[in-house]
Parts: C-alpha cells; structure tokens; sequence
C-alpha cells in the first residue's frame, strides 16, 4: 500500500517492445528539476530525489507488471529546459513527476515528440492545458484553486483591500501565476495597488530601494510565489529593516524547510502559504504522507510539498502504466490517464481531476511560527476546507493562450497529436 492507495508495482507477465523506452525487461523514464541552477542552487530538487525514491520503490517490489523502471534524472538548471527535453525526446518513454520552470521554452519540443507527461507541476499556460499532459495537481489556465483568496478575505478583511504582487524578472513563470490570481484576488473582494516593484530573479544587490516602494504605496498585504530562495529572504529582511510588516499571503512553493530554517529571526512569521496537501508535520496522522517521507528520507532525499507533487504524478503514472499491460503504448496511457477523475495520491492531497485537467475545490492555510509550520485552517489537522467557490473560471484575457472547445492549448499543437480514444 501506498496510503489508501494499492500498490501498483509487483511482479507480472507484460512483455513487448511496445514503443520507445518500453522493452520486454524494462520501462525507460525522464523526470526531474531545476536544482543546478546558478541563481538558486538546488532548486527544486525534492522532486527529483522523490522519483529517484519512488522508483526504488517500485522496482524492489518488481517494477510494473514485471518491467524494470529505468530513470533518467534530468537537471534543466532553468535556462536549459529545452536542451534536456530533447534528450528525454530520444529516449524516454514518458516523462513523470517533472518540474521544470520554463516549460513553456520546451514546449514545441516535447509536442513535437509526442512525449507524454505526468508531470510535478506545469507553468506555462500552452504546458498547462496541453494535449499528452495529466498532471496529479492539474494547473490549468482556466480555472485556479482559490482557496487562500477567500480565505484571506476571512482572515485579513482590512488588510486585503491593499494588496500588490512580488514581481520578478522571469516572467514567464512568476508573473504567469500573478495573472490568473489577479481576477480570483478581485472576486474575493481584495484592493490591489501598483507599488512598482519587480526585482531580478537572479538577485539585486540592495532590496531596500524595492522594500521602500512598498512602504511608501501603503501594501498590507503581498502575494507571492516566490519560492523560498536568497532573492526572497533578501526582500523580506530589507521590508523588515524599513519598518513594513505585511501580511504574506504565498503560493505552496514557500512551504518548505528552507523558509522555516531560514526564520530564525521571525521575520516571516505573517507568512501564510496554500496547500491542497496534507502537510508533512501531520505524516503520524497521514500514512501516505509518512509513506513519502520514510522512502526518500531512508534514500538520502529532503522532503517537501514540491516532493510530495512528485510522489503524487509517479502514483498516477504507475497506476495507469499497470492498467496497460503488455499493451504500454503511449495511446493507451493517454486513453487510461484521462479518465482518471478523482486522485489523492494515496491520501497524499485533497482530490483532484488529472483527466478533465481541473484543479482540487479544497485547500487548507498554513502558518510559519519561527522555524515550524502548523495548519492555521482549518483547526482540524488534517481536513480541508472545501467548496465549488473555490474552483475559479479565469477569465479568456488570463488565459496567456488561446484553448480549443475542448480547453486544450492550440499554439504547438499538429496533426500527429496523441488525443484520447474509447
């Protein structure tokens, strides 16, 4: 068992050189992150080492159906997505639990191949709503998870009438989530200001000047999804010494270790972040979250939420790849993993809907008290706070692309598409 969730590995009798990377021994994987990147060394870098664990897993156990999972751990390092797309595109069968943060740069190039995903999370809007793609969490552009939006309305209902974005150079990752959230902020009944601040994804020498812009337009609140990083702990230190003390209301990248070791001084103790997970310091009440974190952490790996995504898309890929058999064709994982409607990763989150691409109606709040995270709602370890409200229509001018009447993202799309069949 995995949580809730069967087992999908174990011995069997599948056999057939079915497509590329698929043998009669062996399954042939990509996956990986962005960790050898100069501006945040070891970004991301849980959802590789989740793999990594997950495969282990799988393969004592003797892999799918008998077939031995081979993975090639792929490091995009950021700017060099397309590099190792095209190397997964020679030799891989899927790609399964990925992040990288400029998908969209590669985008062309894994269409091109037909290189189906499960992917760890999504941020480009033509990768989000892509045909081939089933992610565990989806993202989609045209609808948001938007929990922390009305919840921060319940919370901080002064505060949120005076909210601005952390803006940052790479646009096309961080100002990508800032458009879909900006008409969910609106619905909820947040105010947002234009304070004029963008800082370098890759670091400013001084964040005073960009915490003074701040204090000076009166923010209450920021919203961010920043992942925890030197740029961020930068700006947070630089609005403390100019005497602001926002609320921070952030995406789930900031749930992590590094943001709470870094804490020492207190300084993000008004960080609240959005989870559709169950948290890892609730793993004694949760047996897949104790599951996830007892593998990687016997192989060597640091646990995150970034991880537990990872876990969750290997589940789902694993689950689905059992179910073809002998026939392991990428059509057959498109036919099976789209319909594929309700999935928690054995437990690991809030349901979700990997086949209609839409993202879970629950998510919970949690808080950062000196070096500890804890659920701040709701109250009960654990549970989610759920409702239809929270499953946000995105306007067409939020999209970043143009989708089809069957919601798919048109831009890299050929005739050669793997669509799913009855």
């Amino acid at each position: 068992m995995f949580g809730t969730l069967a087992s999908p590995c174990g011995p069997g009798n599948a056999k057939g050189n079915t497509g590329q990377g698929v043998t009669n021994t062996s399954i042939r994987i990509g996956y990986g992150d962005d960790r050898g990147f100069v501006g945040s060394p070891g970004l991301d870098e849980e959802m590789g080492e989740a793999v990594t664990a997950m495969i282990k897993w799988c393969n004592s156990q003797g892999g799918i159906d008998g077939r031995k999972i081979v993975g090639d751990d792929l490091d995009a390092a950021v700017t060099n997505v397309t590099t190792v797309m095209q190397t997964a595109c020679k030799q891989d069968f899927m790609l399964v639990g990925e992040g990288f943060a400029l998908d969209e740069a590669a985008e062309a190039t894994r269409q091109g191949c037909n290189l189906v995903a499960t992917p760890g999370y999504t941020v480009g809007p033509d990768v989000a709503n892509a045909p081939e793609v089933y992610d565990a969490l989806p993202n989609p552009v045209d609808y948001l998870p938007a929990s922390i939006f009305y919840e921060g309305t319940k919370f901080f209902p002064q505060q949120v009438k005076a909210y601005d974005f952390l803006h940052t150079t790479l646009t096309s990752a961080t100002e990508v989530g800032y458009t879909k959230a900006q008409p969910a902020a609106t619905a909820a009944g947040w105010n947002k200001l234009n304070c004029g601040v963008t800082i370098n994804y890759n670091g400013e020498p001084n964040y005073t000047p960009f915490a003074q812009k701040y204090k000076n337009c009166g923010v209450q609140v920021i919203y961010n999804n920043l992942p925890a990083s030197p740029q961020l702990f930068g700006m947070m230190t630089a609005i403390n010494q100019v005497g602001l003390h926002p609320i921070w209301l952030s995406s789930a990248d900031d749930y992590s270790a590094e943001m709470a070791q870094w804490n020492t001084a207190g300084l993000a103790n008004n960080m609240y972040v959005q989870t559709s997970f169950v948290p890892l310091e609730e793993a004694n009440i949760d047996p897949a979250v104790q599951k996830y974190e007892s593998l990687v952490t016997a192989d060597g790996g640091k646990v995150s939420l970034l991880g537990e995504q990872a876990t969750s898309a290997f589940l789902l890929w694993a689950t689905e790849a059992k179910a073809c058999g002998s026939d392991l064709t990428r059509q057959c994982m498109v036919n099976h993993l789209s319909q594929v409607h309700t999935w928690t990763g054995g437990g690991l989150h809030a349901p979700s809907n990997p086949g209609s691409n839409l993202p879970a109606t629950c998510g919970m709040l949690l808080k950062l008290t000196g070096t500890t995270w804890t659920q701040f709602y709701p109250k009960t370890p654990g549970q989610f706070d759920c409702s239809s409200q929270y499953l946000f229509k995105e306007p067409a001018s939020a999209w970043g692309t143009t989708l089809n009447a069957q919601r798919l993202a048109t831009k890299f799309t050929s005739k050669n598409v793997i669509l799913p069949k009855s």
